[in-house]
């Protein structure tokens, strides 16, 4: 089987939430389809485009804004970069026009409730998260591509390798987690510094760091901003958030100005066990509210779990030292090697493996993450990812009314939770003497998903979805 090189920056994602593999990944398929058109011809030649949803996609997409993304992506906007603010009126301003402009260039028919088709009974094979393209032209000749979001916005093509991509020849080729530690005892260096060196096959190391700063500025926006937003969350299940009063309570009457000044006030609140256990759950409460709110936040590895590792690493430097910018760099190092070795050896697809492919995963990333930040060694950081899977083997995925909401954004406080326990574990553990290999874990978390029903693969089918059952088209 021939490697596959995922870099730090395919793990962390910067895009819109509410999902990476409804929302990022289906938009990404559609600026993909536009490169197809320019290569195949122009856009100019193009008369319409139907987008079919398939599976997942289908039955959980209308509260993901699958149609949302896939509208957005052929407009040709970057989900890197698009007004957030500004999403729901161009949404409008199309569906009222009727037409929307194909890569900012073509004004063509377009149709929402038309052109945007949810087959809730029928799936594609190869994954759950499938969507085909039909595209006319002008001169009547039509033709289809198939994608597939197969999880933290990661797209592929069908007839495409899965591990396709642009070939590089990394220093240390890893795949599993074994092979990470056979480089990290060969050369000597922390599993950071392997995942450093072998992020030059891509970039200057310099632009890594660069990139680096960058994923963890939009995670410190992102929870700032939804620490200060209050309201209720768009769908139909009117949830209320709850970061804001909880950051309100928390503080007091504390004054800052910033995020800065915000870190400032909430280190001098002391170190009770309650006060920052609240905290942990203030900064995953804040990311994954923004993320159901459309808000942009880093796929991490996906947006249902984005809230995890920015928790664990806010955690981590009001409460444990963490404030030195290298030492973030090695926690998001170590994080996404983590995270890579997982897809590679299991899924980060909840429409594959329920939720432990999600909030499982983000839990043993930012566990790894924070124990090679505080210090520990390679196989403690292994240990504590292992840990913190083992404690998520099995769970479902059962979003209620196919938003991503409940359970999810409460099963962030409690994967970032679950994180620093497992740290501070394998901190105080010999790995020597560890019964379960992360290795062995991964195996079992790809078992398991291969045994779980489909009901309880993001299709809203089961659990606690069909306690609380609300129609898709009430959200």
């Amino acid at each position: 089987m021939p490697h596959e090189a995922i870099s730090v920056f395919d793990m962390f994602k910067i895009g819109v939430g509410p999902s990476s593999s409804h929302t990022l990944g289906p938009w990404r398929a559609s600026l993909r389809l536009l490169e197809s058109i320019r290569a195949k011809a122009s856009l100019d030649d193009v008369r319409a485009v139907t987008v079919m949803l398939y599976g997942s996609l289908a039955k959980t997409g209308i509260g993901h804004g699958t149609d949302i993304a896939v509208i957005l992506g052929l407009c040709g906007d970057d989900p890197e970069t698009v007004d957030v603010s500004s999403i729901t009126t161009r949404i409008q301003e199309i569906s009222t026009g009727k037409t929307l402009m194909l890569g900012g260039a073509n004004r063509i028919n377009f149709e929402p409730q038309v052109n945007v088709v949810f087959l809730f009974s029928e799936a594609l094979a190869f994954h759950p998260n499938g969507m085909t393209f039909l595209v006319q032209m002008n001169n009547g000749h039509q033709w289809s591509e198939t994608y597939y979001s197969i999880g933290g916005g990661f797209v592929v093509k069908e007839g495409e390798d899965e591990s396709a991509g642009t070939p590089v020849d990394l220093p240390f080729p890893i795949d599993t987690a074994d092979d990470l530690l056979h480089w990290c005892i060969k050369t000597g260096l922390p599993i950071y510094e392997v995942v450093l060196e072998n992020e030059t096959a891509w970039r200057a190391e310099q632009a890594t760091r660069t990139g680096l700063r960058r994923i963890w500025q939009t995670m410190k926006e992102c929870m700032y901003r939804g620490c200060h937003t209050k309201g209720t969350l768009p769908g139909g299940l009117f949830v209320k958030r709850r970061a804001y009063d909880l950051n309100k309570k928390l503080l007091g009457q504390a004054v800052y100005h910033d995020y800065t000044t915000w870190i400032e006030a909430i280190k001098k609140g002391g170190m009770d066990f309650r006060y920052i256990l609240d905290w942990v759950s203030c900064f995953a409460l804040a990311v994954n509210e923004e993320n159901a709110a459309f808000g942009r936040v880093v796929t991490a590895p996906t947006n249902g779990a984005a809230g995890v590792i920015p928790a664990v690493l806010q955690y981590f430097i009001c409460f444990a030292g963490g404030e030195d910018e290298e030492k973030i760099f090695r926690f998001l190092l170590t994080a996404s090697e983590i995270g890579s070795i997982f897809k590679k050896g299991a899924t980060i697809s909840a429409a594959m493996g329920g939720c432990q492919a999600e909030i499982g995963v983000s839990s043993a990333m930012a566990a790894a993450g924070l124990t090679e930040a505080l210090g520990g060694s390679q196989r403690q950081a292994m240990m504590a990812a292992e840990i913190a899977m083992e404690h998520h083997l099995g769970m479902t995925c059962d979003p209620i009314g196919g938003l991503v909401q409940i359970p999810c954004i409460e099963r962030n406080t409690m994967g970032a939770i679950k994180a620093i326990t497992a740290s501070q574990l394998a901190l105080q553990s010999m790995p020597d003497y560890a019964k379960v290999s992360l290795d062995k874990v991964i195996a079992t978390m790809w078992n398991t998903a291969l045994d779980m029903n489909s009901k309880y693969k993001e299709t809203s089918d089961g659990g606690l979805a069909v306690q609380l059952p609300i129609s898709l088209s009430e959200c």
